[in-house]
């Protein structure tokens, strides 16, 4: 008689929400075991939301909403929050734009004046602007032009995998865009999305919820309502043939890969997108996956290999469409296609009998472990929160997903493993400098 299948235990993140008349939908998740507490705002704006002609404009955007407000000038954002000996930071995403604090538990209300307040006002001048398009001029030199494999793959993937503008394009931004934004541009750019009814805010960690609740009322209630704009399909159709791009990379000191295909789309069809999680486990997590063990260490093809979901932030980041990939470091003497043939076949082997049944096992534990460590800070628990009931209408998913999981089987896994046509996909190849 065969044992019982162990179970993956869930994660108790208690949830409750509530919405503000001006529209603005909040999360609390208390936590009285962490001494802390975060604050986050969720803007339901990102990369794919630009519009055309301005490339980088959401994540230009990001870093004006730290340039001051109405009520406070610039730095100062910074220096309450450090003197209260909290952290900040925000991000942009694919489909949001996040903006977060993690503070002492008794500086909640200090959190969440100083998101209400930017939300409410921030300080839209000519002199910011200019400032911070030379601040992020710089920090693509730094992070894309120059550095080895910068930008890789998420910035040149998409425009060889999607058509659209929305999909395809640089979201960190063309410098003659990035030149060309007006302060216009940037009014309108905050009336259209930074309005309270197109936003999460999520309290997480430690605080008194009917306290919390009455100082969410007290600083946000006020912000003026304006209408959520109407997010617009950004589908388009699967690759029928094989696109190709070849990039050089002066500074790359050995040739890569990145091959893409589409994926389920995680809000309509989340066991198909969790289906493809667990394929992405079970093919490169551990040195006994699949592609680390016959790829790297018995065929001795890539140095390094990778795959899942997700062109950045991993998976459950974005909206429909999203992306598989599948990627490596290899030798110069050794022809990408020769890597993505190996891999392939271990592909088309799970695609025809599945994964054994400790492979599965060992996928889910494996990512539910990864879930639950980086959940563990109060700062990660607050973004994913807060994304996942912006992307989904669901914080709860962060503590089911390990039962979810549970719940595919073998053979979703092999079918996801059948989506990976090698007809039907985008291959983007890097050319290092020695050999251009």
């Amino acid at each position: 008689m065969r044992a019982p299948r162990p179970r993956v235990p869930g994660a108790d993140y208690p949830i409750s929400r509530f919405t503000l008349a001006n529209g603005l939908r909040v999360v609390l998740a208390p936590d009285n075991s962490s001494g802390v507490v975060g604050v986050a705002v969720h803007y339901d704006v990102g990369f794919r939301s630009e519009p055309e002609g301005r490339t980088g404009f959401a994540h230009l955007f990001e870093h004006l909403m730290f340039q001051g407000s109405e009520s406070l000038p610039k730095l100062e954002h910074f220096r309450l929050v450090q003197s209260s000996g909290g952290i900040f930071n925000g991000s942009t995403h694919t489909d949001y734009t996040d903006y977060f604090e993690v503070l002492p538990a008794a500086a909640l209300e200090r959190g969440l004046f100083l998101e209400a307040d930017r939300m409410r006002a921030p300080r839209i001048t000519a002199e910011n602007l200019a400032n911070q398009v030379d601040v992020v001029s710089e920090e693509i030199r730094l992070n894309v032009l120059n550095r080895p494999y910068g930008g890789f793959p998420w910035i040149d993937l998409p425009p060889v995998m999607f058509d659209s503008f929305a999909n395809a394009h640089n979201g960190y931004g063309d410098f003659v865009d990035l030149n060309a934004a007006t302060v216009p541009d940037c009014a309108d750019f905050f009336e259209r999305y930074y309005t309270p009814a197109n936003a999460v805010l999520t309290v997480c960690g430690d605080f008194d919820e009917a306290k919390a609740v009455d100082l969410v009322h007290r600083h946000f209630e006020d912000v003026p309502y304006r209408p959520a704009p109407v997010r617009p399909s950004f589908s388009e159709p699967w690759p029928t043939t094989v696109r190709r791009l070849e990039k050089p990379d002066a500074l790359a000191p050995a040739p890569a890969f990145a091959v893409g295909w589409r994926m389920p789309d995680p809000v309509a069809d989340l066991p198909g997108y969790l289906a493809h999680v667990l394929l992405g486990q079970v093919l490169s997590d551990g040195e006994s996956s699949r592609l680390q063990s016959a790829v790297v260490a018995e065929a001795a093809l890539a140095t390094e290999i990778w795959a899942g979901p997700g062109l950045m932030g991993g998976p459950l980041d974005a909206r429909d469409p999203d992306v598989f990939v599948l990627g490596a470091l290899h030798a110069i003497d050794v022809p990408a296609d020769r890597v993505i043939e190996a891999a392939g076949e271990q592909v088309a082997a799970l695609a025809a009998d599945g994964p054994s049944e400790q492979e599965r096992a060992r996928a889910i534990a494996r990512f539910t472990s990864g879930l639950y460590r980086e959940n563990d800070s109060i700062s990660a628990r607050t973004r994913s929160i807060g994304s996942l009931e912006l992307l989904h209408g669901r914080a709860e998913l962060l503590g089911e997903i390990p039962q979810l999981l549970e719940q595919i089987d073998g053979h979703q896994i092999a079918a996801a493993a059948k989506t990976l046509d090698p007809t039907r996909c985008a291959i983007l190849t890097v050319v290092p400098g020695a050999i251009q």
